[in-house]
C-alpha cells in the first residue's frame, strides 16, 4: 500500500459516497485508475465494505452503555451466545483481563438495560458504565509508515 492508496482508504472513511470523479480529482489521478486502486484494496482485504453512519439517537436509542462481562467458570460459550442474540449489543470484543467481553448496547431506557443485564445474572458478573459522550468517535488508525505521510 502506498501514499496514494492510503490517501483513498482516508478518503473513504470520512465520505463512503465520494464520487470517483471527485477523488479522481483529490488523488489527483484518472477515475479509471482510481477505481482499479480501489478494487484491488478490496481484493487485498483492506477495504471490507462501505457503511452509513446512523445516529442511534434519532432511531429511538437515546443511551448507550458499555458493559464488561466476566462469564461465570463453564459458561463462556453460552454468554457469547447470548451476547450474540441480543440486537442491543451493536459491537462486542472478547478481551484479555479479568472480563472475557466488552460490548457496546444502545438502549431506550435505564429500565431497557436492567431487563438485558437481568439475562445474564445467573451466566456472569457484569459492570455497565453508562456512555456520556464520546469524545473520538471511531476512526482509522495511522496510516502512515513512518516516512511522514
Amino acid at each position: 500500500m502506498d501514499r496514494l492508496d492510503r490517501k483513498i482508504i482516508t478518503l473513504l472513511s470520512e465520505r463512503a459516497r465520494i464520487s470517483l470523479k471527485e477523488m479522481a480529482g483529490v488523488v489527483s489521478l484518472a477515475s479509471p485508475t482510481v477505481a482499479e486502486r480501489m478494487k484491488r484494496l478490496e481484493e487485498r482485504g483492506f477495504i471490507r465494505g462501505y457503511t452509513a453512519v446512523v445516529d442511534a439517537r434519532k432511531l429511538g436509542f437515546p443511551l448507550q452503555a458499555l458493559v464488561r462481562i466476566n462469564p461465570l467458570p463453564g459458561t463462556l460459550h453460552e454468554v457469547q451466545r447470548m451476547i450474540e442474540e441480543t440486537p442491543e449489543f451493536v459491537e462486542c470484543d472478547r478481551v484479555t483481563g479479568e472480563d472475557c467481553f466488552v460490548g457496546r448496547l444502545y438502549i431506550r431506557t435505564i429500565e431497557d438495560l436492567d431487563a438485558i443485564l437481568d439475562r445474564f445474572h445467573d451466566k456472569a458478573r457484569t459492570n455497565t458504565a453508562i456512555v456520556k459522550g464520546q469524545p473520538v468517535a471511531r476512526r482509522l488508525p495511522p496510516l502512515g509508515f513512518g516516512d511522514g505521510t
